[in-house]
C-alpha cells in the first residue's frame, strides 16, 4: 500500500497518556510511514516498510509498542535493532519523550564501545523495551544478561544500512532465538534482496507500506555551490554562517584530519565549534552529539560515517566543506536539513577543477538543482 499523507492521531484511538505526549511535542498530524504503520502494527501484523530517511519512522513502530506493553510488566516485551550506536541512542530518546505520561515503562539501550558492566546494571531493572546494536545485544544473549523470553515484537530499523555492514548472521541469529514474537516490522530505505530475504523467511503475510519521496514527502532543500580559493574556505563559511544568522549547521568532510584541523579553525574565527569522527571515543562523541541536538552547539563538523544516525530536524543548513566522494554522500548529507516539512539549505564549496567535476557529476545523478553563489565585496552573500 502506498501512502502519500498522514491523518491527525486523534482519529486513531491511542491512549490518552501517548496523545499527552504528543501534544507536549506539539505534534497533531502523522506522517505518511506512521499512518500506514501505526494501525497494523498495533494489530500485531506484520509490517516491511519502504520510506525515506526523516519520515517519523520511530513513532510509527514507537507507537504500537508502547501501547502493547503491559503495564507492570517485569519481563521485555519488544527488541528494537539499529545498525549504529548513534541510530540506537536517537530512537531510546524518542521512545522516552513517547513515554513521558508513562512512568511504568523502562527503556535500555544497548551497544558497543560502551562499559557492558552498566549495561548489564541497567538490564537487571527489567526493561520492557530493549534497543540495541546486533553485535552488542549478541553478546548479551551469550552472557544471558539479557532475558528475550517473552518478547512479542521485533522492529528492524534501517535494515537496509544494517544488512550491508554486515549484520546478517547476528540478525538472523537474534531473530531465531524470539521464539514467542508476534509481529516484526522492518523499515528500510531500499528494499534490496538481502531485505526481502529476511522478510520471506521471518514475516508472515506482512502488510507492505510504501512512502513515495514525492514532492510532499521531499525535503524542501535549496542547495548552492560557491567557487572559492583554497585558502578562503575557512573565511567563507564563517561568513556564511555569519552573514545568514545560521544558528544549527552540520559541516561535512572527507577525512578524519580535516575535521579535526576545520574545528581548530572555525574556533579561532570566534565560532563555537565542535566535532566527530571515528577517533574520538565514544563518550566525546556522546556528549558533542547531545550538545547538538539539545541547540546548545551551532557547529558540528563530522565525517559521513560518523555522523550515521544523528536525526535532528531544525538543522539550520548543511556545509560540504569537501565535496563527497560518493554520489550517495551527497544526498544523505544534504537530507540532514529541510527535514519535517521546513525549509533547508545546503552549501557546497569548491575550490579545485576534480572537486567541480564531481559535483557536475553529483548534481547529474542526483537530479538536483545546484545553484551558484558567492560572497559580496561587502561579504555578503550573493545567490545567483
Amino acid at each position: 500500500m502506498e501512502f502519500t499523507q498522514g491523518v491527525r492521531f486523534d482519529t486513531l484511538g491511542l491512549l490518552p497518556e501517548i496523545m499527552r505526549a504528543l501534544q507536549k511535542k506539539k505534534i497533531e498530524e502523522s506522517t505518511p510511514v506512521q499512518a500506514g504503520c501505526i494501525p497494523p502494527m498495533r494489530e500485531w501484523k506484520d509490517v516491511i516498510a519502504k520510506a525515506p530517511t526523516g519520515t517519523g519512522k520511530t513513532f510509527a513502530f514507537g507507537i504500537p509498542i508502547v501501547e502493547h506493553i503491559e503495564r507492570g510488566s517485569e519481563e521485555t516485551e519488544a527488541v528494537i535493532l539499529a545498525p549504529t550506536r548513534e541510530l540506537a541512542l536517537q530512537i531510546t530518546g524518542e521512545l522516552r519523550d513517547l513515554c513521558a505520561f508513562l512512568p511504568g515503562i523502562r527503556i535500555v539501550c544497548l551497544y558497543g564501545g560502551a562499559p557492558i558492566g552498566r549495561q548489564i546494571e541497567a538490564l537487571k531493572k527489567r526493561p520492557q523495551i530493549v534497543v540495541a546494536t546486533p553485535g552488542r545485544l549478541s553478546d548479551h544473549m551469550k552472557r544471558r544478561t539479557v532475558r528475550l523470553e517473552s518478547v512479542k515484537t521485533v522492529v528492524i530499523d534501517e535494515a537496509d544500512r544494517m544488512l550491508d555492514m554486515g549484520f546478517i548472521h547476528d540478525v538472523t541469529r537474534i531473530l531465531d532465538k524470539l521464539r514467542s514474537r508476534r509481529n516484526l516490522g522492518m523499515f528500510s530505505a531500499t528494499i534490496s534482496r538481502e531485505v526481502m530475504d529476511i522478510s520471506w523467511v521471518y514475516q508472515r503475510d506482512p502488510e507492505e507500506i510504501t512512502v513515495q519521496a514525492k514532492e510532499e514527502n521531499k525535503p524542501d532543500i535549496l542547495q548552492y555551490r560557491l567557487e572559492v580559493d583554497q585558502s578562503e574556505k575557512v573565511r567563507t563559511l564563517a561568513q556564511i554562517i555569519r552573514a545568514e544568522g545560521l544558528e544549527r549547521v552540520i559541516v561535512f568532510c572527507n577525512t578524519k584530519g580535516m575535521v579535526e584541523m576545520l574545528t581548530r579553525l572555525l574556533q579561532f574565527e570566534g565560532l563555537d565549534a565542535d566535532c566527530i569522527h571515528g577517533d574520538i571515543p565514544q563518550k566525546k562523541r556522546e556528549a558533542v552529539m547531545a550538545r547538538f541536538r539539545r541547540g546548545e552547539l551551532p557547529v558540528f563538523i563530522a565525517t559521513d560515517v560518523a555522523a550515521r544516525g544523528i536525526d535532528v530536524d531544525d538543522v539550520d543548513a548543511v556545509f560540504n566543506y569537501d565535496v563527497p566522494q560518493e554520489n550517495e554522500y551527497y544526498v544523505h548529507r544534504i537530507g540532514r536539513t529541510g527535514r519535517a516539512k521546513r525549509h533547508g539549505v545546503a552549501y557546497t564549496l569548491v575550490s579545485d577543477y576534480p572537486a567541480k567535476m564531481r559535483l557536475d557529476n553529483i548534481a547529474k545523478f542526483t537530479g538536483n538543482e545546484i545553484r551558484s553563489a558567492h560572497l559580496d565585496e561587502n561579504g555578503r552573500l550573493v545567490k545567483e
